[in-house]
């Protein structure tokens, strides 16, 4: 009997930054792997930090379909919050891209949305709200992509976990190990549930202990401020200037119109991409 391959795509999270084992990172999809079968499963890790949707269209996808998998997962967009170029019209085209990959090869698609960038770090509420506003329209984005392509979907952008201190690295932006075993388990729990995975649960307890406080703000003045440095030459300016716009606004009273935008623009994202899908259908059907 050949074994279940599990091949997972996306960025940092998924890399299993925040869970370190030996000289690299574990993760919550290596947690997941052992408890999809009781035989052993082949499992592949294609996510890269600082992945964007575009990284795992271009680049990622095609390694993992070339591995003929028979689980994959794909969390991927927070990157794309995160940069100038965002373009919710473009994450969902690229989505879709990938998740109907997936569908059409009967393969198992595990997605999720995530918590808000602004929150974890602790932002001030003026430069927050616009990566709120973005990581809202992802999630949504991200939502209905699942449903439409049948996908495994784990709603991980809010509970509990989020406020738990315990569950987070140093960085307050990815899970400490607990935080991954967490993911991993709520994982499980979904793909147990339809019996797509038959092998055991992992455990919800760490392995390792807590890092210290003090190894804690080492990694951030070393390896921390370094991820931020990256970012900010990116971000800081175009995240200024959403700030600007959100103090213009409240101070007309008009903040409600940046959300009407928004949820009018994943919108027109989400009917773009199902036009598409139309029209790629009628083409098969022509052809056929």
């Amino acid at each position: 009997m050949n074994p279940i391959r599990f091949v997972a795509l996306g960025d940092s999270l998924t890399e299993g930054v925040g869970d370190p084992v030996g000289e690299g990172w574990r993760g919550w999809a290596a947690l997941l792997a052992g408890g999809l079968s009781g035989e052993p499963v082949a499992f592949t890790n294609l996510a890269v930090s600082g992945a964007q949707t575009r990284d795992v269209v271009e680049r990622q996808l095609p390694t993992a379909l070339a591995l003929r998998p028979d689980v994959a997962s794909v969390v991927v967009g927070v990157n794309d919050t995160l940069r100038c170029t965002f373009d919710i019209h473009a994450v969902a085209t690229r989505l879709d891209t990938v998740y109907g990959a997936f569908a059409r090869r009967g393969v198992t698609l595990l997605t999720a949305c995530l918590p808000d960038p602004g929150e974890m770090l602790g932002l001030p509420a003026v430069l927050a709200r616009p990566l709120a506003r973005r990581q809202r329209a992802v999630n949504t984005v991200v939502h209905a992509l699942s449903e439409r392509h049948g996908a495994v979907h784990l709603h991980a952008a809010e509970g509990a976990w989020i406020s738990d201190r315990t569950m987070w690295s140093a960085d307050r932006l990815h899970p400490g190990e607990r935080g991954h075993r967490q993911l991993a388990t709520r994982f499980h729990a979904l793909l147990a549930e339809s019996g797509r995975a038959t092998g055991p649960a992992p455990s919800a307890e760490p392995e390792f202990p807590v890092p210290t406080r003090s190894a804690s703000l080492w990694w951030l003045a070393t390896q921390g401020s370094a991820w931020v440095a990256r970012r900010c030459t990116d971000l800081l300016p175009q995240l200024l200037t959403l700030a600007a716009d959100e103090l213009r606004h409240r101070a007309r009273g008009t903040s409600a119109r940046l959300d009407l935008r928004a949820a009018a623009a994943v919108s027109a994202a989400l009917g773009a991409v199902s036009v598409g899908a139309v029209s790629l259908g009628e083409r098969r059907a022509d052809v056929a």
